[in-house]
């Protein structure tokens, strides 16, 4: 389980609580400063062509995995199953996955307020627990997407859930395949299809909270009435109506310091935790801790974080409105020195490679990276911080 994360969101917490302190409300005042402009921009155009298009990719290709698991179910039974449509699966595994570690510059807000973070990302596996519940016919006679959201512990839920029920590794280890038909029974796509469908329901509750229920698909309406996860906020709205009456942001210089603070906690994570502990772990333990080792996903999923500090500071979009525009206005050399060292990064990252489980205390590049990401980036994103927070 990603302990780290709920650290760094109760010291986000606490930050923004003193900013909040120190600094007040913009409603009322005719003019804004330049400065409040540019961010305003900014964060506009982050919610609208980031947080927003990344989650509703997410919960589309989510919703396409549930559909096709419950066929796989079916056609099990049927004595129908076919490993195209298990490797149909695993694609829509990999394209939700992508968008999900590109929100990962975003985990604030609904990610947090309603543990979906951990609901859907927590890592090991329980395998044991696993075991013992496929086993139980009493506690598989209940099993529903109900019955997973409420009754089963964050080991036994979510994308890693997911991916050990539909990829595994050739007898080398070194290539991941669709799971083999003959090794799969009944109570297991029961549960891949339950757990596959409180991964949708999820995803979409992260695409509504954002966007707002009224800027979603009736389908996706339906999915959240149903599950009873109408959102209790529209986040996106809240960042966008900084210092207006119902918005917790006191001005748009909170809102990008918001911003900044998550590309810090990831930049933190993936360089000191994702890479960093199973390269500079001995124990089994730090090595077991490597995600998507069934799909050999780990590099990608760190790649597509370095992505989402890249979307989220730099903008989506060419010429999209961004924080990294007030940063160049001020200080352009700290300003093209990030855009350096995420380039950076995200090459030497993709440099090492799978299996992560074998190369990560083997390969030159892995621990290069602990101290680029983790250390470095980390730094720079930090003068970002100070830079916003002083002018």
């Amino acid at each position: 389980m990603k302990f780290t994360k709920f650290y760094l969101m109760a010291a986000l917490a606490a930050t923004t609580l003193f900013t909040a302190c120190e600094q007040q409300p913009q409603e009322g005042n005719d003019e804004m400063s330049e400065k409040e402009i540019t961010l305003q921009k900014a964060t506009i155009t982050y919610i609208d062509n980031t947080v927003v298009p990344t989650y509703k990719g997410m919960a589309d290709a989510a919703m396409q995995l549930a559909t096709t698991t419950e066929q796989m179910l079916a056609d099990f039974k049927a004595g129908k199953l076919e490993t195209a449509l298990i490797q149909q699966a695993g694609n829509q595994w990999r394209e939700a996955r992508k968008y999900w570690e590109q929100s990962e510059a975003f985990l604030f807000g609904a990610a947090a307020d309603y543990n979906i973070d951990p609901h859907i990302d927590s890592w090991p596996l329980d395998q044991l627990s696993m075991e013992n519940m496929l086993a139980n016919e009493e506690q598989m006679a209940q099993m529903s997407v109900d019955y997973v959201a409420n009754n089963l512990g964050y080991g036994l839920l979510g994308f890693h859930a997911v991916e050990y029920m539909i990829f595994e590794l050739d007898e080398t280890g070194s290539k991941s395949q669709p799971r083999s038909i003959s090794k799969y029974t009944e109570n297991e796509l029961i549960y891949l299809a339950a757990v596959a469908g409180d991964l949708r329901n999820q995803c979409v509750r992260l695409e509504a909270s954002w966007a707002g229920m009224d800027n979603i698909s009736a389908e996706k309406v339906a999915i959240i009435e149903e599950a009873e996860l109408e959102p209790g906020r529209n986040y996106g709205d809240e960042m966008k109506n900084a210092g207006k009456a119902g918005s917790l942001y006191v001005n748009y210089q909170s809102t990008a310091e918001e911003l900044v603070q998550g590309c810090i906690d990831i930049a933190d994570e993936v360089g000191n935790m994702k890479i960093g502990r199973p390269v500079n772990g001995s124990e089994d333990g730090d090595r077991s801790y490597i995600e998507s080792p069934y799909a050999l996903n780990s590099i990608e999923d760190f790649a597509n974080n370095i992505i989402s500090i890249q979307n989220a500071y730099q903008g989506s979009n060419e010429g999209d409105a961004s924080v990294s525009d007030y940063i160049k206005s001020i200080d352009s050399e700290l300003d093209n020195t990030l855009h350096q060292q995420l380039a950076e990064a995200y090459d030497l990252i993709k440099s090492i490679p799978e299996p992560f489980t074998k190369t990560a205390q083997t390969n030159e590049n892995a621990a290069k990276a602990v101290e680029f990401v983790g250390t470095t980036i980390v730094e720079t994103l930090e003068k970002v911080m100070a830079t916003l927070s002083q002018y």
